[in-house]
């Protein structure tokens, strides 16, 4: 069996601790079993994750003796606490510096399979064409939360527009972190679902992958900066609660979002790159 498994202990400061839960490890809590099927809930944002899950839930779950009900989210905070409370039995919507943040900040015990797709950030604009054009004190939206913030700070430092201070990791970095700002950019925090909403109020805003298509915009055609996707960090992927990572059901669920048959959905529904598979 092809192992994705990354455990968020890996990569957090504190080691988790896991429950003696899943598949051979005791009476499994996940999921509900009925004429030998397995419903699970998870947890997605709408669009790409959500379409994913449904393409999965309609075109493989049943062979795999599956049913997916997906629950969508648009408030990132809220899949990982739900997770953890055991009102769904999965989530599918973030990368690893931000359920490393979550796991830092909220102490949740979380696991996470390997990535799946990728959404590359981009700066959007509706009154200049490049970064070259913005202007002295152009106002920049910005996501709110420090992984996606340190994330779009990045795409910025990368076109050369601003420098970030050479001793903070980029996937932390926050606002206060830029050390050169030769436009006098003045940046304007707020959620992330929020950007696209009020793009029109600012010069240009780097928005999430998933929230420019929600938006219906393209980061590929409609952004004047693109995130590279190659050797990118923020694949999207499974999480599980620490302990249910071998649970059968999820095994199975995610083994079919590595599948072929999803690798070719994404590149069909997406073929400019707005989402990328990530496996």
């Amino acid at each position: 069996m092809r192992k994705h498994l990354v455990l968020a202990a890996a990569v957090a400061a504190t080691a988790l601790t896991l429950s003696a839960c899943g598949a051979g490890g005791g009476e499994s809590s996940v999921g509900t079993e009925a004429d030998g099927v397995t419903t699970l809930k998870v947890g997605a944002t709408p669009v790409p994750q959500g379409d994913i899950l449904n393409f999965v839930d309609e075109n493989l779950a049943a062979d795999a003796g599956l049913d997916i009900e997906v629950v969508e989210y648009t408030d990132y905070t809220l899949p990982n606490k739900a997770l953890v409370d055991g009102d769904i039995d999965a989530n599918y919507f973030q990368h690893m510096p931000y359920l490393q943040s979550e796991v830092d900040g909220q102490g949740y015990e979380i696991a996470a399979f390997e990535s799946i797709n990728i959404e590359p950030f981009a700066l959007f604009s509706e009154s200049v064409d490049s970064v070259d054009e913005l202007p002295d004190g152009a106002q920049i939206g910005i996501n709110n939360d420090p992984s996606n913030q340190g994330r779009a700070l990045d795409l910025l430092q990368k076109s050369g527009v601003i420098t970030l201070d050479d001793s903070v990791d980029v996937t932390t970095a926050t606002i206060h972190d830029v050390a050169e700002n030769p436009k006098n950019l003045e940046f304007v925090e707020a959620d992330a679902a929020q950007l696209a909403r009020t793009l029109a109020d600012v010069d240009a805003s780097v928005i999430n992958g998933n929230n420019a298509l929600e938006a219906g915009l393209s980061p590929t055609k409609d952004g004047i900066l693109v995130e590279e996707a190659e050797g990118n960090p923020y694949g999207n992927f499974l999480a599980v609660r620490s302990g249910d990572e071998e649970n059968e059901a999820i095994v199975k669920l995610d083994e079919l979002l590595h599948s072929d048959e999803v690798r070719t959905f994404i590149e069909e529904n997406w073929p400019d790159g707005e989402v990328a598979p990530a496996f």
